[in-house]
Formats: C-alpha cells, sequence, structure tokens
C-alpha cells in the first residue's frame, strides 16, 4: 500500500501499472480519494477500535477454548473468526464478501453510540475495512518471518537425504494429484486448481513438533524426519505460494513464465540468505552498540520489511522476503533472543490475520440444501481425501532406514495449521478461487489440522517412548 496525495491507503499494484493503465489507475485513484475526503477520520478510528476488540475477543476465547480441548490454538482463532465474520454475527464484514456499511453490526453500534452520520457511514466502513486488511496483511509478514526464525539452516543441511525425499514427495504427490484431479475430474479453470493444489503441499512445523514432544517421540528417527521434511516444506511452500500467487496477478499459465518465477523465488531466496550472511555481522555488532529499547528487534524488523518490499516489488509475495529474513537472522548470535523478543509482536498481530481469514469466511456456500452447493462439498471431500493420503505416501518414500515407522512420518506430514491458512488467503484476496473452493480449501485445513494430533499418538501407540522431552514451541 501507498500513501495517494488526498492521505487515502490506495494498491501499491495501481501505482505499479500506472504507465500502462493510466486512465483505469486515475479513475480508480479519483475514487479512493473521494472515499477518503467523505470518511470520518475519528469514526475511522473508533470502528478500528471496535474492529479489534472483536477480533482479539474471537481470538482469544477461541483459542482458548481448542487449547482446553486439546487442538491447536490456531484453528480456535479461525473458528472465532467464522463466528464474528459473515457466517455469522457480521461484526467484521469485508466488501470483498459483501458487506457494507448496512449489514455491518459495527457501524450499527457506531450509529446508535457514537452519533455516525448515514451520510458518510458506506466510505468509513470502506476506508475501516481497509486498515483492518492492512494489519492483517503485516500479522501474516510476522507470521512467515517467525516461521524463517524457527527453521534453523544448519538443521536442514544436517537432516540428511531422507528428509529432502519426504519434503519433496510430500509436495510433488498432492500438488499433481490435487491440481490434476481439480482440472480433469470437476472442471476447474487451471489457475484456482493449481492454487488448490498448492495449498494442499504445505506442512505445519509447530503442530507436529508439539505433539512429538508431548508423546515423546521427537528425537526418534521419525521424530527427525518428519521435523526435517517439514521445515524443507516450509521452504519448498513459500516458493510454491509466490509462483502460483503471481501467476493469479498474470491470470494465465504460460511454462515458460511458470519457469522464470520458479527460478526467480528460488534465486531471491538463497540470495537472500547469502547475501544475508554479510549482513549478519552488521547486525550483531548494531545490536551489541544500541543502548534503547528494541536495540535487537528493530534492526532485525527493518531487515524483514525490506526484503519483503524486496520480494512485492519484483513481482513475488512479500511473505516470502519476510521468511528470508527469518532464515537469515536466526543463523545470528542474537537470533534465539530474537525469537523472543518477537513473540510478543507475533502475539498481537498474527492473531488478526488468522481471525480476518475466518471472518472472510462463508460457510453458506456449503449449504447442502442449495443444489449449486453440493459441487463444493464434493470438492472439499476430494481436497481432504487427498491432503491425507498425499502425506501418507511422502512416509513410505523413505528408503534405506530399517525399523521405521513409515506410517506415523506420514501422518506428521498431514497437519497444514497456520501454513495453509495462508495459502487459502493468499488465494481468496488474489481473486483466484471461487468462494466455494475457497471455503473447501479451509476445511481442509481444519479438518487434516484436527486428525493429526490424535492420529500421531495412535500411530505411536505401541512404540515404547523416549524420555520426556521439554515442549517445542508451536
Amino acid at each position: 500500500m501507498v500513501q495517494s496525495l488526498a492521505g487515502m491507503m490506495v494498491p501499491a499494484d495501481i501505482f505499479l501499472s500506472w504507465g500502462v493503465q493510466f486512465p483505469s489507475v486515475l479513475a480508480t485513484v479519483a475514487e479512493k480519494a473521494a472515499e477518503a475526503a467523505e470518511a470520518d477520520g475519528t469514526m475511522v478510528l473508533l470502528a478500528v477500535l471496535l474492529s479489534l476488540v472483536a477480533i482479539y475477543t474471537a481470538s482469544k476465547v477461541g483459542g482458548e477454548f481448542f487449547n482446553w480441548l486439546g487442538f491447536p490454538p490456531v484453528l480456535g482463532e479461525l473458528v472465532g473468526g467464522v463466528v464474528i465474520g459473515v457466517s455469522a454475527f457480521n461484526l467484521v464484514v469485508f466488501p470483498e464478501t459483501g458487506g457494507n456499511a448496512d449489514n455491518s453490526l459495527i457501524m450499527l453500534v457506531l450509529s446508535a453510540t457514537a452519533g455516525l452520520d448515514p451520510s458518510v457511514a458506506e466510505p468509513t466502513f470502506e476506508v475501516q475495512s481497509e486498515v483492518v486488511s492492512i494489519l492483517a496483511e503485516l500479522g501474516v509478514i510476522v507470521l512467515l518471518f517467525e516461521i524463517g526464525l524457527e527453521s534453523n539452516i544448519r538443521q536442514l543441511l544436517e537432516v540428511g537425504v531422507q528428509s529432502l525425499v519426504v519434503a519433496i514427495v510430500g509436495v510433488v504427490a498432492p500438488f499433481v494429484a490435487g491440481t490434476v484431479g481439480l482440472i480433469a475430474v470437476f472442471h476447474v479453470a487451471p489457475i484456482p486448481a493449481i492454487f488448490a493444489g498448492a495449498a494442499l503441499t504445505a506442512t505445519s512445523i509447530g503442530i507436529t513438533s508439539r505433539v512429538l514432544a508431548e508423546i515423546g517421540r521427537l528425537s526418534s528417527k521419525e521424530g527427525q524426519i518428519i521435523l526435517g521434511a517439514a521445515v524443507m516444506d516450509d521452504v519448498l511452500g513459500i516458493i510454491v505460494l509466490a509462483v502460483v500467487a503471481s501467476l493469479a496477478k498474470t491470470g494465465e499459465v504460460d511454462v515458460t513464465n511458470i519457469i522464470f518465477l520458479i527460478i526467480s523465488a528460488s534465486v531471491f531466496l538463497v540470495g537472500a540468505i547469502l547475501l544475508g550472511r554479510f549482513f549478519n555481522d552488521t547486525f550483531v555488532a548494531l545490536a551489541e552498540q544500541f543502548q534503547t529499547r528494541g536495540r535487537i528487534v528493530i534492526p532485525a524488523f527493518i531487515l524483514a520489511l525490506l526484503l519483503a518490499y524486496v520480494a512485492a516489488a519484483i513481482g513475488l509475495e512479500a511473505i516470502l522476503g519476510a521468511f528470508a529474513a527469518g532464515l537469515v537472522l536466526d543463523e545470528t548470535e542474537p537470533g534465539k533472543e530474537l525469537e523472543e523478543l518477537t513473540k510478543p509482536i507475533s502475539d498481537v498481530l498474527v492473531p488478526i490475520f488468522f481471525v480476518t481469514v475466518g471472518t472472510k469466511t462463508n460457510l453458506s456456500v456449503l449449504n447442502p440444501a442449495v443444489p449449486e452447493n453440493r459441487a463444493g462439498l464434493v470438492i472439499a471431500s476430494f481436497l481432504i481425501v487427498v491432503a491425507i493420503l498425499g502425506k501418507l505416501i511422502s512416509g513410505f518414500s523413505v528408503f534405506g532406514v530399517e525399523n521405521i515407522n513409515r506410517v506415523a512420518i506420514g501422518v506428521g506430514m498431514i497437519p497444514r495449521g497456520e501454513v495453509g491458512l495462508v495459502f487459502a488467503s493468499v488465494g481468496s484476496e488474489s481473486g483466484a478461487l471461487s468462494p466455494s473452493l475457497d471455503v473447501a480449501i479451509i476445511l481442509m485445513v481444519i479438518l487434516t489440522t484436527f486428525l493429526a494430533p490424535p492420529l500421531l499418538r495412535v500411530v505411536f501407540r505401541d512404540e515404547e517412548p523416549e524420555a520426556a522431552e521439554p515442549d517445542t514451541p508451536a
């Protein structure tokens, strides 16, 4: 986003295409400026404050409830978003999901308690929605930065060929099966099918590592292969996401363009890591010299935001740059301290992202009573089956190792968790996914994340657990 002359936040890609689409760009800028001029600044602030109250309440209540049930809190945040969003109470709604000032409960509260003028209610709603969306985007950038910090490059190099094979099979099998199946069987257009197939590639390392630690299998051969493969899945998945998101922007499948995007995403990630090694010494020196608060975390976020900008500027996703920054800074001496310092920032911004994903989820598209929705339910069932089988197959790709639980390895790769939600969100924001396909992907993420913890306990049940191990942060 960039600042317009009228003081209104305007999508950055409008300005990037200025020379090509000047007339339409000018009209869009004029429209946004008019909205900004009409919106009541005080009411926008009050609307954003109420939105954050609703979002944080949904996040905390949902997270605590799901944690009490023994499931990852992130699922509670997602479900909490569904409750306050377009599928239920309409507290936090967005224009792209059919929301407006008339059906936004927050706008009604402002009218009743703060005297919101009906004539400026719609522009106020538009600007408020844009601000919340920007905060959600910052949340996903912080999330990928944090995931990068938790992914150790040295460990990636040490886990060996087995983890690499499991990761590659765990990405390729569900991606190919999902994409080809959607196109051939369900006649889904190529771009949405590729996006849905890409969402099937993710693996949540946080959820898997937590369960493995609880059952004393984190340091087992199976546990090490699972964790190594999950980390590699993150790297491969982010590259895949950058490629398919760029495809969604161009609107066409061009083999040459796909190859170019894969190369550019890979070169960017590897180049950022290699160049980051030169930055590490500077980062450590600055951290030692600074005396005021934020001496470590502020330089780190400068790098994360800078790399996020560079990635977005060259046509990739900003989150790829944030992820690369996390990988780079994990190698520094204050890396572990930085990881701890990032958590409070993550606690504030990341729930906005997850809850917002839930608020935009319209479950009505899966109502079987509506005939046109039945195809969406069938697609959701197909994605869930592919998501499970695609990862189970990866466990059986392990070779040259005797007495190893291949089923457990496959099960450990099943949960999509927060990474899968990133895919769903980016696909929805790009406009590549239909409402039914978007919800189908989210249902796949929810179900696989629910299934994995109890299944891991079952497949390891007959094996002797190792000594208790400290819990690993999710």
